[in-house]
């Protein structure tokens, strides 16, 4: 009668120590669902609809803990929302998520004409758009928790300014920082105001 080898591994050994690397990584995987769920999310970017800003195929961090906080989501943020109800009523998915630039807060009285977006009877600068606007958006006033929020490539966007004002629930959170390509790699920077340049 033969007897195993004390080298030869044992399936039970090999089991227990199996299970022991699970019991081990199962606090990061958790800690890593609710990071994505609640604290910071990865996304990248589907069209070119805020170039030059951002580019297609860009990858970014989007922090969700502001919005979450009900805090104030200054103009320049760039914010990451599900689609509103005119869009979802025209099809799109409501799981989805859009990007664009808050470009006017609650109470906010604003236009476009002349080519320039105006807001409380100012052009507004910066305007984060590499040209001028080729339509024009009759003057109002940005409702109670409500955002306005265009694509910086503003002649080729479907934004605010087809389908109105953003309701602040259907925000998801910040875009705070580009990870990839790696020549771009850094901060995503709101501009101080009357600055040049973009993000």
């Amino acid at each position: 009668m033969s007897s195993r080898s004390s080298s030869e591994p044992v399936a039970g050994d090999w089991r227990s120590r199996w299970r022991r690397q699970i019991t081990a990584l199962l606090p990061w995987l958790v800690l890593a669902l609710v990071l994505r769920w609640g604290v910071l999310e990865p996304r990248w970017i589907p069209s070119g609809s805020m170039l030059p800003t951002l580019q297609l195929q860009d990858r970014i961090l989007v922090e969700k803990v502001r919005p979450r906080l009900g805090q104030e989501l200054p103009a320049g943020t760039i914010v990451v929302f599900h689609p509103p109800a005119a869009l979802v009523a025209a099809g799109y998915d409501p799981r989805a998520a859009l990007i664009k630039r808050v470009v006017a807060r609650p109470g906010d009285r604003v236009e476009v004409r002349d080519g320039r977006l105006w807001r409380n009877g100012a052009p507004l600068e910066p305007d984060w758009t590499a040209e001028a606007i080729d339509y024009n958006l009759a003057p109002f006033t940005v409702p109670d928790d409500h955002l306005l929020v265009l694509g910086d490539n503003r002649n080729a966007s479907l934004d605010s300014h087809i389908w109105g004002p953003l309701p602040r629930s259907e925000v998801i959170g910040t875009a705070i920082w580009r990870y990839w390509p790696l020549q771009r790699f850094g901060p995503i920077r709101i501009p101080a105001v009357g600055a040049a340049g973009s993000v």
